[in-house]
């Protein structure tokens, strides 16, 4: 079954990526904790561009998310290149966060 990774609320405190090599740990924290595919990351700004990221051995698919969570590109890219994404650029430059992870008290993401 495939679950879509959980959209960030617009009044949702999110959290700052620090680091190129945490959006892959991010990823795979989200997928183990929810059993959802990828995580959504928000790039700060007056547009607050929503992505959601998958990864998998060969790389990193990203996709660019609407406000109702819809996907508007879709994107396969090899660790080298995305280093040079739009995500990449905003993480150099401070503007990366994501939604914090966490299990309710029954157990469900």
């Amino acid at each position: 079954m495939h679950y879509a990774a959980r959209h960030p609320k617009p009044s949702e405190a999110l959290l700052p990526v620090r680091a190129l090599d945490d959006i892959e740990y991010l990823v795979k924290e989200s997928e183990v904790v929810t059993g959802q595919a990828g995580r959504a990351f928000v790039i700060a700004g007056a547009d607050r561009l929503i992505y959601r990221v998958h990864w998998h051995p060969l790389g990193f698919k990203v996709e660019r998310l609407d406000m109702h969570g819809d996907i508007l590109d879709s994107r396969h890219l090899l660790p080298s290149s995305f280093e040079q994404h739009g995500l990449a650029q905003a993480l150099a430059c401070g503007q990366l966060f994501t939604a914090s992870v966490s299990r309710d008290i029954d157990g469900t993401a």
